[in-house]
């Protein structure tokens, strides 16, 4: 999510400040989902034991695995959209953001609701992570091709017929 702020300007990119907000958010958000699934798996605490029997529901995990990130997501896609439309007034950028929000949904999509099917029809050999990933991963380029895209820098390209050396 501190990524969409960043195109604001709000912090330059790449100061000590604006590094050290996104690791440390990182860094909190990698902590409190471990010590939380390790609570939860080993019973530490005993906080979460109520969580390992019956139907082995944990809200904290939910939360922090699943929650949180589509939270964060879409607040990221809002950001995004405000910046192209209001602040740098283009439209063409918003082709890429909206194929990479389809993209991701539709690895959700095989995930969650395909992947049963799947994991049926083949007797449990594969299930709908495969796809899921692959989306997941066209998601992704699909957005650095959007940031690509609203960015001045240009990308070193080879001359064509050159080689590195």
């Amino acid at each position: 999510m501190l990524n969409g702020v960043v195109g604001f300007q709000l912090l330059d990119d790449g100061t000590p400040l604006s590094l050290g907000l996104i690791l440390g958010s990182a860094a909190a958000l990698f902590i409190g989902t471990g010590y939380i699934a390790l609570d939860t798996a080993f019973s530490y605490s005993g906080h979460f034991d109520s969580s390992r029997g019956g139907d082995n529901r944990n809200v904290g995990l939910y939360v922090l695995y699943q929650l949180a990130p589509l939270v964060f997501l879409v607040a990221f896609f809002v950001l995004e959209t405000v910046l192209v439309l209001k602040v740098l007034g283009e439209k063409k950028p918003m082709l890429y953001l909206a194929g990479a929000a389809l993209l991701f949904a539709i690895g959700q999509i095989f995930q969650y609701v395909i992947s049963t099917h799947i994991c049926s029809g083949t007797d449990g050999k594969i299930n709908g992570a495969l796809f899921e990933t692959l989306f997941t991963l066209l998601a992704v380029v699909m957005t650095w091709v959007f940031w690509s895209s609203i960015t001045e820098d240009d990308w070193p390209m080879p001359v064509s017929g050159g080689t590195y050396t």
